[in-house]
């Protein structure tokens, strides 16, 4: 017999011993970390829904995660997980899309400064930026203000001080404010806040913007910290609740997939 290049492949190379004749959750060698990440390896996670997971995993198999905004002393656990505390590594609430990841990243380097733009609702004050960040909204504006100020420095600590930065990518539809440029996590007059069509701007981002944001934010982060940390990507696997691109909410979580 003739040599030729694939005697000498392994067999995680050939479909049958690797793919037809295993169990589907015995496939394995799909992919090898360009990395290591052990017990050890200091994790910050931040990101859409399905992130919301990761430290709740991570603590539990015995890894690292950073907790950058710990909860006051006496708050139960219960009460903790309410008022998002041990959710991410900073009480940003739900980063969905990469321009969000990066205005918390521009915030936290110095790169700009918040707006302090404010929701109202029954002499309770909301931020635009974490709506769903206190469930009966904060006492004052002054109050909400100190909240985010604290949570910025928060994120920057968590770039600051991490071996590994995981970001879950979830949503390309986002909602922006015209008047300040700003983005906001979800639309206006949804959790908190009034919808102001002339205000309020939809868009549905594409791949250029995702991926520029994307390349600004990790470039931000090694002119911060050169040797680190290093950047762990997910995509999350939970559709969207609801679309306001036309489409059906099927092809629209496709497409933001």
């Amino acid at each position: 017999m003739s040599q030729n290049p694939y005697l000498t492949l392994d067999a995680k190379a050939f479909w049958s011993p690797a793919v037809a004749k295993r169990n589907l959750f015995d496939i394995q060698d799909l992919w090898e970390a360009p990395f290591p990440i052990d017990p050890k390896t200091v994790i910050a996670t931040y990101g859409s829904c399905f992130a919301q997971h990761f430290s709740n995993a991570l603590v539990k198999r015995g890894f690292t995660w950073l907790d950058a905004e710990v909860a006051p002393m006496g708050l139960y656990k219960t009460n903790a997980k309410k008022f998002n505390y041990g959710v991410f590594s900073a009480r940003t609430g739900n980063i969905y899309a990469t321009s969000l990841l990066k205005q918390w990243t521009e915030w936290a380097l110095g790169h700009s400064e918040p707006p302090e733009i404010y929701w109202e609702a029954d002499e309770r004050f909301y931020d635009p930026f974490r709506p769903q960040i206190e469930p009966n909204g904060f006492n004052s504006r002054d109050e909400m203000l100190a909240s985010r100020a604290f949570t910025i420095k928060s994120f920057r600590r968590s770039i600051l001080e991490s071996d590994l930065f995981v970001f879950t990518l979830g949503l390309t539809e986002s909602w922006w404010d015209k008047i300040t440029g700003a983005e906001f996590p979800m639309c206006p007059g949804t959790v908190a806040g009034d919808f102001d069509a002339e205000q309020h701007v939809f868009s549905n981002q594409d791949y250029d913007f995702v991926y520029s944001n994307l390349k600004d934010t990790i470039q931000m982060i090694r002119e911060a910290r050169p040797e680190g940390p290093s950047i762990l990507l997910t995509v999350s696997p939970v559709p969207l609740t609801a679309t306001n691109s036309g489409n059906h909410v099927l092809v629209a979580t496709m497409e933001s997939k």
